[in-house]
């Protein structure tokens, strides 16, 4: 989010969930919601639904500038220089990378502080990672959460464009694409499956390795 004049941007870390389309699910329904309930109205491009403590310091600058970036990288693993190699290259020449994918939602932020805003969001965020339930839910001047409102603000940015990358090598050529592919397979480091599965999507890799 953009810092007050004179000051650098502010970051902040935060799990969070992205709906396209929020007005589409109706009610968020659950015992004892009562008003409050129905998602606000979505943009275009949909919203993000995080949620931040008083205490943190974003705030002053939020209401100077509501203009906000959420950025996500995910799929990252690093791919040694010797992978990468072109095929009548020594494989030391191979140029080391990384492979990722990235994306970064621009919109504008909504700061929500009433009791029955600040409780529909947890809702709709337990909704979604925990469907199954077991968690009593976040209803203003109830036990056990509604007490804890007073504490949090809500965020409710409004997304309004979209920008992403990703980087899995598909300027390489095509026997470098199989290459990388089954040495990821052979590693089983963190996100070595999840860059792997991204190899099957690129025009190249799907032609196969060049006959021998």
């Amino acid at each position: 989010m953009n810092g007050t004049a004179g000051e650098p941007p502010f970051v902040r870390t935060t799990p969070f969930l992205y709906d396209p389309a929020p007005g589409e699910h109706g009610e968020v329904t659950g015992p004892g919601c009562g008003r409050g309930c129905r998602p606000p109205a979505p943009g275009e491009h949909g919203e993000v639904l995080p949620h931040l403590a008083r205490p943190h310091p974003p705030w002053h600058a939020l209401e100077a500038s509501p203009r906000v970036i959420l950025s996500v990288v995910d799929d990252r693993t690093f791919i040694p220089g010797p992978w990468h190699a072109l095929p009548d290259e020594p494989t030391d020449r191979g140029t080391p990378t990384s492979f990722h994918a990235a994306v970064q939602l621009l919109g504008v932020a909504h700061v929500l502080d009433d009791p029955d805003d600040k409780a529909a969001q947890p809702r709709r965020l337990a909704a979604r990672f925990q469907p199954a339930g077991g968690t009593a839910p976040v209803v203003p001047g109830r036990e056990p959460f509604g007490r804890m409102l007073a504490g949090i603000r809500g965020v409710r940015p409004e997304v309004t464009a979209g920008r992403a990358k990703s980087t899995f090598g598909a300027n390489r050529p095509v026997a470098v694409q199989c290459r990388v592919a089954g040495l990821l397979a052979g590693r089983t480091a963190p996100n070595d499956a999840a860059a792997r599965a991204h190899q099957p999507r690129q025009p190249a890799a799907r032609e196969g390795p060049p006959a021998s």
